[in-house]
């Protein structure tokens, strides 16, 4: 017998009988000859909340293509694009409807029968238990009433009854709602992100609001969710680290609004201390304005500036208390000769384009000033007692890792730290070495520890101050470059002594080989399974399939920020039953204004030979585990080891 009594004790309160054994038994088999659910897999999202909200509603045009399946002979491309505009925004369309005069009786009688015939149509492959679950609460028992009437030929007059009563009572325009936001919940099964969801974008706090509302979601850390985390977790330079990208981006209103982050003291701190600075190298980029917090571009550059000085002192005064990571060379601040205002590497020189540092002693330069703490203080007192930030925090731990395996596919955010010889490299984490998954299982303990014990110190706690070394460390599987070129950009001409190195992975895992040894590092079948990645943009003209289909990068960049790189608006992953398809994403301003049209280039990198099932999957593993527990259960009721209730 696998299990033991005890275990097969709980098993029978929820199944008392070897009769509801039985049926549950049944009831799992059928689950296992369903088709596969869809899963999407997303990657660097970089707080860019419109365009990732819309590709999510829309199924990344998924849901276009079930609109044209079931309505091609009955709509023409116009109704059926508004019909997609419809469903991936249905509070602002009933709006700008209503608002024209457009909507009649008529029209929401057969809106709502085209959207429980949408309903039908892509539920088809899924349990009722699944469908069930994703009706809206409030109209349960109508929904699901019209569903199995929508089967019935004889019921087609109560159909018509139901929904004229739904119109009567006034409740047309929240019932569409409702049935928009299911179509939505239907067509994406599981949601995968592979890391940073946060920084440039002007939205991640409402990104991380959606993904909470997702019933099936996992993330893979990036090391820009990582600094937020540490931020969370107490750590000051996080914190600096933050607001400086916040405020370089432009993006003042998820920071004061979105986290209630107190920019005011750096505000006029900045303003007093850089006044007559007109900080030409602290310029901020203009990807989005501020809606709410307006901040003129000298002024911002100004507070630029001041939480820039501000970090490097305090990243400095961190590497003085961790020897053990070999970053002296990080410590910029101890590098520059303020004499002369050159840039000091090795018996190297370089001019300083900026040597204008009032808050800098250069006897000390790591040592902040009083109102540079005062400065400090307001902004950690922000952090720690930010609700919004700790509730997305925690939703981050709850649902994150290092990586997740998944359907034969390995997920996660940067690199596998490799030699320059292409082999596994062993990384140093608290005085032990680590490579390969057991490099991030342990950094995934360690990654927890950061938040949990970090906001119960009274000080930076050294669990915390490792969230920073991932968010740059030359050894972070998150990061997995040499440096992090932040100092050298503001005040360096040189662009060589700006480079940021790439670890070998990003050379060697373009060839198979390499893929496959990493594969099977994690436990997988070299020959049948896959990376999916990102952290790096795919080049334009570059492809994002590499090493013969072994590995898939699919950051796209559908941050603005990097879509000069990569031509495109971003990716998404999707595989489902049939096959695995890469969905290129272009030109948001049209998803925007041209009530649905809106499309993604989609490309089947891989067609299933045949149609998956559930019983194909992890998840056809684990109900294959749960009936063999049944079976155990049935034959202790039988030979008595259990009596039945």
């Amino acid at each position: 017998m696998k299990n033991d009594i005890k275990f097969l004790n709980m098993l029978a309160e929820r199944f008392p009988t070897a009769k509801a054994a039985r049926a549950e038994i049944i009831r799992l088999r059928a689950l296992n000859e369903l088709p596969k659910g869809t899963e999407y897999f997303f990657s660097d999202l970089h707080g860019e909340d419109t365009g990732f909200i819309h590709i999510l509603r829309s199924a990344s045009g998924n849901i276009r293509l079930k609109i044209s399946e079931l309505f091609a002979y009955e709509l023409t491309q116009n109704e059926q694009n508004q019909l997609a505009n419809l469903i991936y925004d249905p509070k602002r369309v009933l709006s700008i409807l209503k608002s024209s005069g457009r909507i009649e009786p008529d029209w929401l009688a057969i809106t709502i029968y085209r959207l429980i015939a949408l309903v039908s149509h892509i539920g088809a492959k899924y349990s009722w238990s699944a469908i069930s679950s994703k009706i809206p609460e409030q109209y349960t028992d109508i929904i699901t009433e019209l569903l199995f009437a929508f089967r019935d030929e004889n019921k087609k007059s109560y159909i018509n009854d139901m929904i004229r009563f739904v119109i009567e009572e006034d409740a047309a325009f929240t019932f569409i709602e409702a049935l928009c936001v299911m179509v939505q919940d239907i067509c994406v099964n599981t949601l995968h992100i592979l890391g940073d969801i946060f920084d440039r974008g002007p939205g991640p706090h409402r990104i991380m609001e959606e993904l909470m509302q997702f019933s099936d979601v996992d993330v893979q850390w990036g090391n820009h969710d990582i600094v937020w985390m540490g931020a969370a977790a107490g750590n000051e330079p996080c914190m600096a680290i933050v607001v400086r990208i916040g405020i370089a981006y432009n993006s003042f209103d998820f920071m004061e609004d979105g986290y209630g982050i107190n920019l005011r003291p750096l505000s006029s701190f900045a303003a007093e201390v850089y006044g007559d600075d007109p900080c030409e190298r602290f310029k901020v980029h203009h990807y989005d304005l501020p809606k709410a917090a307006l901040i003129d571009d000298d002024q911002a550059a100004r507070m630029h500036k001041a939480i820039s000085i501000i970090q490097f002192k305090l990243e400095g005064q961190m590497l003085e208390r961790h020897p053990e990571w070999n970053m002296a060379q990080r410590n910029v601040l101890k590098n520059v000769d303020f004499k002369t205002g050159e840039y000091v590497v090795g018996d190297k020189r370089y001019p300083l384009l900026d040597t204008n540092f009032p808050t800098i002693d250069p006897d000390d330069p790591l040592r902040l000033t009083k109102d540079e703490e005062d400065v400090m203080y307001n902004i950690a007192v922000s952090f720690k007692h930010s609700e919004p930030l700790h509730r997305h925090v925690r939703f981050l731990y709850e649902k994150g890792s290092t990586y997740k395996i998944v359907n034969r596919n390995l997920l996660f955010h940067g690199c596998i730290p490799l030699t320059k010889e292409g082999e596994l490299r062993s990384v140093a984490v608290d005085g032990k070495t680590y490579k390969g998954r057991a490099l991030l299982d342990i950094l995934n303990v360690k990654i927890r520890e950061a938040y949990f014990q970090g906001r119960l110190a009274d000080h930076t706690s050294d669990a915390a101050d490792k969230l920073w070394y991932l968010w740059c460390g030359s050894e972070s599987p998150m990061f997995g470059k040499s440096q992090m070129s932040t100092f050298e950009n503001f005040f360096v001409e040189d662009k060589a002594i700006r480079k940021e190195i790439y670890d070998p992975y990003y050379t060697f895992s373009s060839q198979e080989e390499t893929c496959k040894m990493i594969l099977a590092d994690f436990g997988l079948n070299p020959d049948n399974s896959r990376i999916i990645n990102g952290h790096v943009p795919v080049k334009s003209g570059e492809t994002p399939v590499k090493a013969n289909g072994r590995l898939y990068v699919i950051d796209g960049g559908l941050a603005k920020a990097y879509q000069k790189r990569t031509g495109i608006n971003g990716y998404t992953l999707i595989f489902n039953s049939h096959h695995l398809a890469l969905a290129e994403h272009h030109d948001y301003q049209t998803i925007e204004n041209d009530m649905g049209s809106y499309t993604p280039r989609l490309h089947i990198m891989e067609p299933m030979p045949q149609r998956l099932m559930v019983h194909n999957t992890d998840l056809g593993k684990e109900i294959n585990a749960q009936i063999e527990d049944l079976r155990e259960l049935i034959e202790a009721f039988h030979d008595g080891t259990i009596k039945e209730q």
